[in-house]
């Protein structure tokens, strides 16, 4: 019976330094601050990449729309690590309610080929496991929507 509450126990501890763990696992700008036109597709499903044709575009600046989506994804809960609204490229990390596994959303806002429009190529993806459940995907099409309306 003790070997069994002993094991319980160790397993708890464990759970709850993972727990911990996810919370603060750092996220080094050096490593998640990408140009998402410049990125190679992952090998796992836990990231959404819209670049070239599949990027999203808008009207307005690339200024405007740099500022709006910080906007967005700031009022989301994310929070830059790395780049700036400026430079309309910009990198974000943003974290999970329950267990806080990181996701590093990085976007580039460039002007178009055409007067007025700009493209938004957007890379997010999570820092832990194979499968992402389609969180990446709800966050990207979640900023787009408030972004178009």
């Amino acid at each position: 019976m003790r070997l069994i509450i002993f094991a319980l126990a160790a397993i708890g501890l464990l759970i709850g330094a993972m727990a911990v763990y996810m919370r603060v696992a750092p996220m080094p700008p050096e490593i998640w601050h990408l140009t998402p036109a410049e990125v190679t597709p992952p090998d796992s499903p836990n990231y959404v990449l819209r670049v070239g044709e599949e990027a999203p575009r808008f009207a307005g600046t690339v200024d405007g729309i740099a500022a709006r989506l910080d906007e967005i994804a700031r009022g989301d809960g994310a929070r830059l690590i790395a780049g700036s609204v400026s430079d309309g490229h910009i990198t974000y990390v943003q974290r999970s309610r329950l267990m806080g596994y990181p996701d590093a959303i990085s976007v580039q806002v460039h002007p178009t080929d055409e007067a007025g429009q700009v493209a938004i190529g957007i890379f997010s993806r999570s820092r832990f496991g194979h499968s992402d459940m389609g969180v990446n995907a709800a966050r990207v099409e979640r900023w787009l929507s408030q972004l178009g309306s």
